[in-house]
């Protein structure tokens, strides 16, 4: 083992050890592929507003406080009443989540990891810097349809797992309004 690697190990012994969560550093290593990760049912993204995936006790949840905007490709929600600020942007999207891993959505310049969301697989997919800029939450809910739901800062403050968290948990809300659809 490295210096540099045993080092990591150490600092991340002794935070675990505090009671603190360890800050995972991004992986290389290959991402498991999604086709091998199950999902408990198809929840078809066609016809689907962006607008309205997430409830008005969810947006109140999240603290967004402006009107939904409509974007080109899905919604987008800010939360601008007091700093920081930042926004989401939810985006039904065409595509396999292999896709982001090694097909025509994938850039080297992101981290991917794998992540679940209320049984459903997915991936975080950010710019790792010591400077955030966002961090998406991409949730495979059928076969050829992903949920991507981003968080990113409008002013200044944010950690990169902070913002990977805010996504995932309206990524969580946006999946619990899909399935409840009829």
């Amino acid at each position: 083992m490295s210096i540099a690697r045993s080092g990591v190990v150490v600092a991340v012994l002794a935070l675990a050890a505090c009671g603190s969560d360890p800050v995972v550093a991004p992986t290389t290593e290959p991402v498991a592929s999604p086709a091998s990760m199950s999902r408990p049912s198809e929840l078809s993204l066609k016809d689907v507003d962006a607008c309205s995936l997430l409830t008005d006790t969810q947006l109140d949840q999240l603290k967004v406080n402006s009107k939904p905007r409509k974007t080109a490709e899905g919604c987008s929600f800010d939360a601008d009443l007091t700093k920081p600020y930042y926004s989401y942007g939810v985006t039904p999207v065409s595509a396999d989540l292999e896709a982001w891993i090694s097909g025509d959505r994938r850039k080297s310049s992101m981290t991917i990891e794998p992540a679940n969301v209320d049984g459903f697989p997915a991936l975080r997919n950010y710019r790792a810097s010591a400077d955030p800029s966002d961090c998406e939450t991409l949730v495979g809910v059928a076969k050829g349809q992903t949920l991507v739901v981003q968080a990113f800062p409008v002013s200044g403050g944010f950690g990169q797992q902070q913002l990977c968290d805010m996504s995932q948990q309206a990524a969580e809300f946006a999946l619990r309004t899909l399935k409840a659809r009829p």
